[in-house]
């Protein structure tokens, strides 16, 4: 290819990368081709396992020898990429194309300071150091953090997910690529935040003549920012045209089904009823920092009074900061609170110690909203499943037993039982931490963010799978999300949290059809999808 003018931003052609020895499949992409466009944003769709990050991989030149290139070319403006891993694409990463991962967290050195990281980045592409912090700080007020001089000094453990996404999304803006790769950037978010993110991404594609590669499992998403979409599914583009095309005529099979589950609406709507399992009244937290003068103080969780009925399903709902995670750790006593009382089977559980909280412990379990931080990279999978039933007196062999059942239960094989987290994807390590947390059968599950790493078909099934054990276990759930559709899909009763209080809770058919608040309004609102109907 010879550069123009008028060449595209993105040009992939006849992209073929082979998968190792012993895969389910021998290629992870065939013959893939894709354009893009100055100033146009394609979205590559499809399940976990499609190939989706492995083209991206290809496009930054970091394959792994594992998964070598064995047929294509690609090139940015024109001009064909290097080989893979070779070190001119130093050159590439930054002005021409940078890319956003799914994991922020895994994405930040925990040992520095993100102002100190981001402008590592503007060094290394020889901008003076005089230039670096105002460009540092007026990109962390681009991506929307409230505080971009605390942000600018924090280190990573100190954000929020949400945060940590924002920062990474600051890093790859820093030096205006010609094309951007988001690889589930909004993944994470609470919709409102998303709403901000992708108006953020769609006015620095007009402004800056930046293209982009938006790589999603959520139609919502597709229907707000897309131009073109292509579609995968098992290393195979089954369908390409324009965003307006597959929206309202999709010609594949897997593209219906797809679009489907993204319009998933309300499918339980029953009122609050029954034996109470869980009463919260007046529950207060606040966040202590620092000493003496230096002394902060952060309300958490404020006044919070919830009832959770025995086999049903709460859902909390609410951006990053409201306190949905700070309430799920007062539930399972990770917390010590400031007042109000816990009541849990009719016991107070709000100072338990010793015998007493381990035996409450046992009777809840936790999905945890991170996957590649929940499982210990040295167990293999059903050593990880199996150890909650071993540690609660459960036979080795019956708790294997067990853990194989849960592994199919949730989707995966039993060839996953002897493979490593690290052998995994994001939505495959989450569904073994679901796995891992139903195989004790408790009577209380506590999920955050539980299928946020999920695209959405599979979302629809892990939630079917959730509303299965619940109806046959009777257990009741509480389930943190930022996202309304799943809460709509899976929830008898939501309730929504900003900045620690409840404002509004009642039965989901309710709350969706009449909300009351201006927030829950506005969270409604905000939901990926409306611009172009999509979202009911």
């Amino acid at each position: 290819m010879t550069p123009t003018d008028l060449s595209p931003v993105l040009a992939v052609r006849d992209l073929t990368i082979a998968l190792p020895p012993g895969a389910d499949r021998a290629h992870a992409v065939t013959g893939i081709d894709l354009t893009i466009e100055p100033g146009q944003t394609l979205c590559l769709v499809g399940e976990s396992g499609s190939g989706k990050s492995v083209i991206a991989q290809a496009i930054m030149g970091m394959l792994p020898p594992a998964l070598p290139m064995t047929s294509g070319e690609i090139a940015l403006q024109g001009t064909p990429n290097p080989p893979q891993r070779a070190s001119a694409y130093h050159r590439l990463r930054g002005p021409k194309v940078a890319m956003v991962f799914q994991d922020a967290i895994s994405s930040l050195d925990p040992i520095q300071r993100v102002g100190r990281q981001l402008e590592e980045i503007l060094e290394v592409h020889g901008v003076p150091k005089s230039e670096r912090r105002a460009r540092v700080m007026d990109m962390l007020a681009a991506v929307l953090l409230p505080d971009p001089d605390r942000a600018y000094r924090s280190y990573p453990h100190e954000m929020s997910g949400g945060q940590a996404q924002r920062i990474v999304i600051a890093g790859a803006l820093l030096l205006n690529p010609a094309l951007l790769i988001a690889d589930e950037p909004t993944t994470a978010l609470d919709v409102t935040t998303q709403a901000e993110i992708l108006e953020l991404i769609e006015k620095l594609k007009v402004e800056f003549d930046t293209s982009v590669l938006f790589i999603t499992h959520d139609f919502g998403v597709v229907a707000d920012i897309a131009d073109h979409v292509v579609v995968m599914k098992d290393g195979i583009a089954v369908e390409s045209c324009t965003a307006p095309s597959v929206l309202q005529d999709p010609q594949h099979d897997y593209t219906k089904r797809l679009l489907a589950a993204a319009a998933l609406a309300p499918a339980r709507d029953q009122a609050a009823g029954g034996e109470a399992i869980f009463q919260v009244r007046d529950l207060s937290l606040t966040y202590r920092r620092g000493l003496f003068f230096n002394r902060t103080e952060v309300p958490a969780v404020r006044e919070v009074t919830l009832d959770l009925h025995k086999g049903q399903t709460l859902a909390v709902v609410g951006e990053s900061g409201s306190g949905k995670s700070s309430l799920a750790k007062c539930l399972l006593r990770l917390q010590d609170t400031d007042g109000g009382q816990m009541i849990f089977k009719g016991r107070d559980i709000t100072a338990l110690q010793g015998a007493a909280l381990r035996d409450f412990r046992s009777k809840v379990q936790v999905v945890l909203q991170d996957p590649f931080g929940a499982l210990d990279p040295r167990f293999k999978t059903i050593d990880a499943i199996a150890e909650g039933p071993i540690i609660h007196g459960v036979p080795k062999a019956e708790a294997r037993e067990r853990a194989l059942r849960m592994l199919e239960l949730v989707g995966l094989t039993p060839q996953a039982a002897d493979r490593y987290p690290q052998e995994f994807s994001g939505g495959q390590r989450q569904r073994i931490c679901i796995a891992r947390a139903l195989v004790l059968e408790p009577e209380v599950l506590i999920a955050d963010e539980a299928v946020s790493a999920l695209d959405v078909s599979i979302q629809v099934q892990v939630l079917d799978l959730f509303t299965d054990l619940q109806d046959r276990l009777g257990f009741s759930m509480v389930f943190i999300t930022h996202d309304l559709h799943v809460a709509a899909a899976i929830s008898d009763n939501v309730l929504v949290m900003q900045h620690g209080r409840v404002v509004e809770q009642g039965p989901t058919a309710q709350i969706f059809a009449n909300p009351r608040d201006p927030y829950t309004r506005a969270l409604l609102q905000s939901a990926p999808g409306q611009k172009r109907g999509l979202v009911a």
